[in-house]
């Protein structure tokens, strides 16, 4: 059998995507989109060829860089069967709906320019119709528990803790006779944020698929970020300047409004007006209170106390444009969510092009920001940007909270690869920039004597 690389390798964080190709199936693993710099987004494409065989695709969780080419295998023909956890399921068709959405708003933009200059109008990677399609062919898989996915594989799903629903995937292979297995640890979650349960590792494989986003480095400690949170918000209401957190509408919404949930009920915030500017974030939190069996018990305990909607009683939901431009007209300070986490796109745009010129404005950056998009550029200090094609000049405070990661850290990442390295598997690292996974390789080498493999984009990878 073999396994070609078709995302988040070569460097690439984003877009995650793996062929499984065995003697009597062929599977996809993730078919992630690519996001951040407009060179990234240029290498998506179809994630398989029209014209191959596909048996089966397994999804490891819910984000976009790992299910935003999905439905382009529909646009291609594919009707088969599309697995994942039931959560997982929920996720995908909402965060798949709101990128048809924008992607349909975005090619009505670029036809308009194009128009303008005389060249000819371009169409978007797929419709909301190719999105119904793929969704129509989904699966929920339980955790656990093997499940039949093509011929001679098996599958089972396993806690990742990086998001409501995600999972580690193993296969289990059967050829001529032997049986191997192949595990993908999707994007594995810190064991110290709350809210969602820790990571439960594999022990045996012959082949990982390792994520290594962090690789290289741990995150600033959870109750520390959580502090300096709350001591940047306590400072803005100060000064009466507005905070703005460009956050990804599935997991670090959710998590900010517990943490501001828990700074109010114990009084170290006075609470002010906060406003979860973001349609999809509202519908995914909607999703986390239907589904607190997936909740850790330090969760649990906290709203079995008291509801934190109690606590939440200044929180705006603001559903359509028309109240998203109306926080413009808010005086003093507040609050405002809004995606997208990498400010490459949906309404934090708008409030950085109102906002980000004014000294007293705070830039809460909570998540890793890909190569190119304008949140890195914030991140790296950035005199000017350009939004909308406008100039802007940035002279609001940006602060980067690392500890809010939905990423596991190196200890962490060493820590899940503890458990299946006795087993003596192949390693393979992918999903990280390439200084983070020479860093991780070398860890493993010096703890496991194992060699890593670091592939490129469209290596194939035999077993």
């Amino acid at each position: 059998m073999n396994i070609k690389v078709i995302g988040a390798a070569g460097g690439q964080v984003t877009g995650s995507a793996y062929i499984v190709h065995t003697k009597h199936a062929r599977i996809l693993v993730d078919c992630g989109l690519f996001q951040g710099s407009k060179q990234s987004e240029q290498l998506n494409r179809p994630p398989t060829r029209p014209n191959a065989k596909l048996d089966a695709v397994l999804v490891t969780h819910g984000h976009l860089d790992h299910t935003g080419r999905l439905p382009m295998l529909a646009r291609l023909g594919y009707r088969g069967p599309v697995y994942a956890t039931p959560v997982t399921n929920e996720m995908t068709a909402l965060i798949l709906r709101d990128a048809a959405r924008i992607q349909q708003q975005d090619n009505l933009r670029e036809n308009r320019k194009r128009a303008r200059q005389d060249l000819k109008p371009v169409t978007p990677l797929y419709s909301p119709e190719d999105v119904e399609t793929i969704l129509s062919h989904m699966r929920p898989t339980p955790y656990q528990e093997p499940v039949s996915v093509a011929p001679g594989i098996r599958a089972l799903w396993a806690e990742s803790g990086h998001m409501l629903g995600s999972a580690s995937i193993k296969l289990l292979v059967e050829e001529d006779g032997v049986e191997k297995q192949i595990v993908f640890s999707g994007d594995l979650g810190p064991k110290s944020v709350p809210i969602l349960r820790a990571y439960e590792p594999f022990h045996h494989a012959d082949m990982v698929f390792l994520e290594s986003t962090y690789g290289d480095r741990d995150h600033r400690p959870f109750r520390e970020t959580a502090q300096e949170f709350i001591d940047i918000v306590k400072d803005a209401v100060a000064r009466g300047g507005k905070i703005l957190v460009p956050t990804f509408a599935v997991g670090r919404a959710q998590l900010l409004l517990a943490l501001l949930a828990w700074a109010f009920r114990h009084q170290h915030i006075k609470p002010f007006p906060i406003f979860l500017d973001s349609p999809m974030a509202i519908e995914a939190t909607a999703i986390y209170r239907r589904h607190r069996e997936l909740f850790d018990d330090q969760m649990l305990e906290y709203i079995s106390n008291k509801p934190m909607a109690d606590d939440l009683t200044t929180v705006k939901l603001t559903a359509t444009a028309e109240e998203s431009r109306a926080i413009n007209e808010q005086d003093g300070t507040c609050l405002i969510m809004a995606g997208a986490g990498m400010c490459n796109a949906g309404r934090i745009l708008h409030h950085l092009k109102n906002n980000l010129w004014k000294p007293e404005t705070h830039v809460l950056i909570v998540g890793y920001q890909g190569h190119g998009s304008l949140g890195r550029q914030l991140v790296e200090g950035a005199k000017t940007v350009k939004i909308f094609g406008e100039k802007i000049a940035a002279r609001a405070q940006v602060h980067t909270l690392s500890g809010f990661s939905a990423h596991a850290g190196q200890t962490d990442l060493l820590d899940w690869f503890d458990a299946i390295a006795p087993s003596q598997p192949r390693v393979i690292l992918t999903h990280g920039e390439d200084a983070p996974r020479s860093a991780l390789a070398e860890k493993i080498k010096a703890r496991h004597g194992l060699d890593a493999t670091l592939p490129n984009m469209g290596e194939t990878l035999e077993l």
